[in-house]
């Protein structure tokens, strides 16, 4: 009995692999069939980069040139320098103004001509000999040619004449003043034209002038006396105090 079971079983072990056998020939014949060809899946996340090509190797005899060496402290090398661009200006034309006429010798009016004239004309001194604001030799102009200035001949304020209340205030100052020197040779009608701030001294420069100064007159052409004005400043001023 146990060798009849014995044989069945190799019976039923031989029977599956006849028939695994011709279920796997089957496929065999239906994928042959069919064309189908197994492809091998790939992953999607593995990416794709190119990598730089290396560098040239240096030839074997070539060396990297060596920086310089700089001691400690030492300055360091000149930069470049640049250069400006080299502009070139037009000269600007300097405009001179007109000449002013002005007369040779000063005198009353706006006129710029002055003198006398060999012929009639709009000149201030009539024709003849000579030139200037005054006549010639035989004209009728507003002025007479020739002549000479008045001429101080005596006459001087001291230090003797400081006011004596002035000079305890401590006052001083520069006063002008002008004068007639008439055909005597006087002085007479003295004006302060310019004070010094104090009335006191004004007043007494302008009194010594006309008491003590003397004139030789001044003279026209012809020599004759005639008046002149004046003008005068003094400097009324005290020594420091020691």
């Amino acid at each position: 009995m146990r060798q009849g079971y014995h044989q069945g079983r190799r019976h039923r072990i031989a029977s599956a692999l006849a028939v695994l056998l011709l279920h796997a020939g089957l496929g065999i014949a239906l994928v042959t069939a069919l064309g189908f060809t197994p492809v091998a899946k790939t992953d999607d996340a593995l990416l794709t980069f190119e990598l730089p090509a290396p560098a040239p190797p240096l030839p074997p005899n070539v060396q990297p040139a060596p920086r310089p060496e700089r001691k400690s402290g030492a300055a360091a090398p000149a930069n470049r320098q640049a250069r400006p661009v080299e502009l070139v200006a037009p000269p600007v034309p300097v405009l001179s103004p007109p000449p002013i006429v002005a007369a040779p010798i000063a005198g009353p009016g706006p006129d710029a001509a002055a003198g006398a004239a060999p012929l009639p004309g709009p000149g201030t001194g009539a024709g003849g000999v000579g030139q200037g604001t005054g006549s010639g030799t035989s004209g009728n102009g507003s002025g007479s040619g020739g002549g000479t200035p008045a001429r101080l001949l005596r006459g001087a304020i001291r230090d003797s004449d400081y006011p004596r209340a002035a000079r305890r205030a401590r006052v001083e100052g520069s006063v002008t003043v002008g004068f007639t020197v008439d055909n005597a040779g006087r002085a007479t009608g003295c004006a302060v034209t310019r004070s010094s701030g104090s009335a006191e001294l004004d007043a007494t420069t302008c009194r010594l002038i006309e008491a003590r100064y003397r004139y030789a007159p001044a003279r026209d052409g012809a020599g004759q006396p005639v008046e002149e004005f004046r003008g005068w400043r003094q400097d009324w001023w005290l020594e420091p105090r020691r």
